[in-house]
């Protein structure tokens, strides 16, 4: 049902580098590219997450309530994203873990400040 999310950056080329690696964990590459934003994808028709500075000039700033969430098909890559992220820069909102029955996820804020998570839902890993 989603087809992207975009976030706000104020530092464009920081935000690509950060999501170039991050993004690259899941086997997602850049799929459109402006002056002023990105979009990365795993394929056509696939959802994609992209970054932007904003369109009014304004500063962009974190929308308090709102969380960008990647699936994932195992606990190990949540446990590897949650990683990854940290070794980027980023800062750790909640630990890899189980968060309820069946529910596993790992919290961080990107440089910008913007909440994600990694989350896998079902059994303990996709060979289970």
């Amino acid at each position: 049902m989603i087809g992207y999310v975009t976030l706000g950056t104020n530092d464009l080329e920081k935000a690509a580098a950060f999501y170039d690696a991050l993004l690259g964990e899941l086997g997602a590459s850049r799929m459109m590219e402006a002056e002023t934003f990105i979009a990365w994808g795993t394929g056509p028709g696939s959802p994609a997450v992209s970054v932007i500075k904003p369109q009014d000039g304004n500063p962009a700033t974190v929308g308090n309530g709102v969380m960008v969430a990647l699936a994932v098909d195992s606990t190990e890559k949540v446990d590897q994203i949650h990683a990854k992220a940290l070794e980027l820069g980023a800062a750790d909102e909640g630990a890899p873990g189980e968060r309820g029955p069946g529910f596993y996820a790992a919290y961080f804020r990107d440089l910008d400040g913007n909440k994600l998570n990694a989350f896998h839902y079902g059994t303990a890993s996709s060979e289970d």
